[in-house]
């Protein structure tokens, strides 16, 4: 059995059982155990090689080095754009002259139609940062002679991520594609126009009239996703959010020690040994009086709506952190009280520096959040942080920590 293993190359095999061997031998154990109770041992040795655990999820962390340099790619979650469609093509004024006939009548054809404009929801995209601000769909060909029409020109189809709403620009919400596949015609292309052959008639023979192709809508609207990603990070500017998503996932968020580094979103994905896979945003940072639109607030909060929860991360390091806290709740609740509803988590970041350990239990007494104590400069505590995130995402979807539903009961519990 040992020859055929080697030679179908399984080499894998062979290690969990040459060990197990290794151990058993020079013990005398083999003899003095069953077959059966070698064949657990072996058994159980083989499965600790194993990289995946059923009865245990962990995050994955990804061995291949990442790139030092920082990203240029950043999501984007609302864009406006200007949308145009095709124009008609006109028709012709032809007269069809042969051999045996010079005049055989009109021959002029039609123009085709114009392109449409249409935003399709699809799970191949994720943000619309590849959608640009001016859409144009092309324009119908023009009618030629001996009754040849005008080609029709291709839609223009636009995909965007499922759950985007389209507003007008008054914000009426004028399209909500939800379900992948699903269709919305933003702007119509014009009719071609008629060449003189179909203005023929018993009266007139020889018409010397067609017509020019319409022309195509030309509208505005405001794309916006509905939701963002699974975890958004919130916090004050400096606060280690950029460095957190770095720590946690593949992202490359630019980290600079000065405030306001980031401007505009970063998503990461948090990879789990059950290949689920969780986005985590890096949202810009709050400062006072956000809500009133101070320092783009407004605009920074409408990300954190987009959330289904919330990681809150405190710089520890300062004087008063837990007042830090007290301000982004505020500042929360004074923008959307439905979003200071949201689960939250707080993050106790640097921890790595002396001062954080006082701070740290000053600001459990002061909250009833819960609080996760990490370093994401050095890496401390980050999988019991992963940990939480997981068990905060299954919160969401009604299943437990091991991807069980909430709401079946186990068979292997007493009723």
């Amino acid at each position: 059995m040992m020859q055929s293993l080697r030679k179908l190359r399984i080499s894998f095999f062979l290690r969990p059982i040459l060990s197990a061997n290794e151990f058993l031998v020079p013990h005398n154990l083999a003899q003095k155990l069953e077959p059966h109770a070698t064949h657990k041992i072996i058994r159980r040795t083989f499965q600790s090689t194993c990289c995946f655990h059923a009865d245990h999820t962990v995050a994955l962390r990804h061995r291949k080095p990442r790139s030092r340099g920082n990203t240029n790619q950043y999501f984007v979650d609302t864009k406006e754009v200007r949308v145009t469609a095709g124009k008609g093509g006109d028709g012709s004024i032809s007269f069809l002259h042969l051999w045996a006939n010079e005049n055989a009548g009109p021959d002029g054809g039609d123009g085709g139609s114009g392109g449409h404009v249409i935003f399709q929801a699809s799970k191949d995209v994720k943000d619309l940062n590849h959608v640009t601000t001016v859409l144009t769909a092309l324009n119908g060909g023009d009618g030629m002679n001996k009754d040849c029409f005008g080609k029709n020109a291709e839609h223009l189809i636009i995909q965007v991520p499922v759950g985007t709403i389209v507003r007008a620009p008054d914000g009426r919400i004028v399209a909500d594609l939800m379900n992948s596949g699903v269709m919305f015609i933003a702007a119509r292309g014009g009719a071609g126009g008629h060449g003189n052959a179909f203005f023929k008639s018993d009266t007139e023979q020889a018409p010397k009239i067609c017509e020019y192709g319409a022309e195509g809508e030309t509208k505005q609207y405001f794309l916006e996703l509905r939701s963002m990603a699974n975890i958004g990070l919130i916090g004050l500017p400096n606060a280690g959010k950029s460095t957190l998503l770095r720590a946690i996932s593949r992202a490359r968020p630019k980290i600079a020690p000065y405030p306001f580094t980031t401007l505009k979103p970063h998503l990461g994905m948090v990879q789990y040994s059950d290949y689920e896979q969780i986005a985590v945003a890096d949202l810009p940072g709050l400062i006072p009086e956000s809500h009133k639109n101070k320092g783009l607030g407004i605009t920074f909060l409408k990300h954190a709506e987009r959330c289904a929860a919330l990681l809150i991360v405190l710089d520890m390091s300062l004087d008063k952190p837990w007042a830090d806290l007290e301000l982004l709740k505020y500042e929360i609740q004074q923008f959307n009280k439905e979003l200071s509803e949201k689960p939250a988590i707080v993050i106790a970041n640097k921890m790595d520096l002396p001062e954080a350990e006082q701070n740290l239990g000053i600001l459990t007494s002061k909250t009833d959040l819960p609080i996760v104590p990490i370093s994401a400069k050095m890496g401390q505590n980050l999988s019991t942080l992963l940990s939480e995130i997981r068990t905060l995402y299954n919160s969401q979807l009604g299943k437990d920590y091991y991807g069980a539903d909430l709401d079946i009961p186990d068979r292997d519990e007493p009723t």
